[in-house]
């Protein structure tokens, strides 16, 4: 069977994605980073043959215009690690890896590490600066309640996390930063003006 890689993200609509980084530079540049992040990391992802890549959007029955032919699926209700456990149990018989969308520098390499260290790990995470993670793969020997009692957003969130894999053998990736606000963008990518004043 193969591995999967279900990829979170919010639908690309203008003045629902990426909010704080909306303060900064405006809605219509932050649905401008998060769609070409969202492609760039979905086409990376298509192009390997070493598993197979699904699209979960929020909110539930969400329409987009991304251009790849993925399978597409619901995140389904509650908040990120209620959402992040329904999508591993519909894969629960193979490996199975979430990542997020707004990790520039994430790639198809970065998954197919992690699905290597499944071979001698129980799960994998790819730590981001912020405390928290941007990836995360499990194999079939998965706790029951992987992701309960996490601070989500906060700078505990890989902390508290990890807390419910003790007794398992647990991998990191590269630490990498996701983009929550204009601190956060690589500097050739950070916007000199707002586009929308």
């Amino acid at each position: 069977m193969k591995d999967t890689v279900v990829v979170f993200a919010r639908a690309p609509r203008l003045g629902t994605v990426k909010r704080r980084l909306a303060k900064d530079i405006g809605d219509r540049a932050a649905l401008r980073f998060h769609t070409e992040t969202l492609h760039r990391l979905l086409r990376s992802l298509h192009r390997d043959l070493h598993f197979r890549t699904v699209l979960a959007l929020t909110p539930d029955g969400a329409k987009d215009r991304l251009p790849l032919r993925v399978v597409r699926i619901a995140q389904s209700r509650g908040d990120v690690g209620e959402r992040m456990d329904t999508a591993c149990r519909r894969f629960r018989c193979g490996n199975v890896a979430i990542i997020g969308s707004d990790i520039p520098h994430a790639n198809a390499a970065d998954l197919r590490a992690a699905f290597r260290a499944l071979g001698s790990h129980d799960a994998v995470f790819g730590p981001a600066e912020d405390g928290g993670y941007w990836l995360v793969a499990l194999g079939p020997r998965r706790p029951a309640q992987p992701f309960v009692n996490a601070r989500w957003s906060t700078q505990h969130a890989l902390a508290d996390t990890l807390r419910n894999f003790r007794g398992r053998r647990v991998a990191l990736l590269r630490t990498l930063r996701d983009v929550d606000t204009v601190g956060d963008l690589p500097l050739a990518g950070r916007p000199r003006i707002r586009d929308d004043l």
